[in-house]
């Protein structure tokens, strides 16, 4: 029987050129063939591609792979569920309609085996950033959608690439761990638990792998990337643990 729930974020595919990101596109495949036959969940956590936008009759080309082997999944059964990120928040329902994944638009709160889960990309949560938190309300903004997409296609996927291509995932920025009181996730997260208990939080976007004790009950598990550390984080109906794909 299928237990384990898996859960990954910030591949990045299309980034920072098509060879690395076939490459990087296969590795992530080989992954999921490696789960499929325990996995009865999968949360993709955000940032899946370093741009999409989907047109009416359009969708960017390519990552054909990673689509065929997510239909294959879900065909197979195992529900599978894709949250917004700051790079993928323009997805809408083509993912839905063509292969029955769960679209998620901001956090998404489940109970598994007893343990509370707090999900979510983690863009635009917790202190400062307001220049982004500004910018994603513009981006989510259905009228900017809009004028968005009258652009045609080949225009307005240039110029999101071009936008892209100055990301941190294109140019490699390192992460750097500065503690936790520094580490505003996990501070998200203690504000949170004011309030209400969860077991755990987690979250992509930060780029570093992170298991942080929030405290006696609860943790705060960022699950990294895959351009430099193919991290990802499953449950198997006891515990929460990060894991790493192909490292030595």
């Amino acid at each position: 029987m299928k237990k384990n729930i898996y859960f990954a974020s910030d591949f990045h595919l299309g980034s920072p050129n098509h060879v690395e990101s076939r490459l990087r596109e296969d590795r992530v495949v080989r992954w999921l063939n490696s789960i499929e036959s325990d996995c009865s969940e999968l949360f993709l956590m955000g940032d899946i591609f370093d741009f999409w936008f989907e047109y009416h009759t359009v969708i960017p080309k390519g990552f054909i792979r990673l689509q065929g082997k997510l239909a294959t999944m879900t065909d197979a059964g195992i529900r599978i569920y894709f949250f917004k990120g700051n790079h993928d928040m323009w997805v809408k329902n083509y993912f839905s309609d063509e292969m029955g994944i769960e679209i998620v638009n901001d956090e998404k709160v489940i109970e598994r085996s007893g343990k509370r889960f707090f999900l979510h990309h983690g863009d635009g949560l917790g202190p400062g950033d307001r220049k982004y938190k500004m910018l994603r309300k513009i981006f989510r903004n259905p009228v900017c959608q809009w004028l968005f997409s009258i652009i045609p296609p080949r225009i307005g996927l240039g110029i999101a690439n071009w936008w892209s291509g100055s990301s941190r995932a294109a140019n490699h920025k390192d992460e750097v761990f500065e503690g936790v009181e520094n580490e505003w996730l996990a501070v998200y997260a203690n504000q949170i638990l004011l309030k209400e208990h969860y077991d755990y939080f987690v979250f992509g976007h930060r780029h570093l792998p992170l298991d942080l004790i929030l405290n006696e009950k609860s943790r705060y598990v960022n699950l990294g990337e895959w351009m430099n550390y193919n991290s990802y984080a499953v449950f198997d109906g006891n515990d929460l643990n990060l894991k790493y794909f192909e490292k030595g």
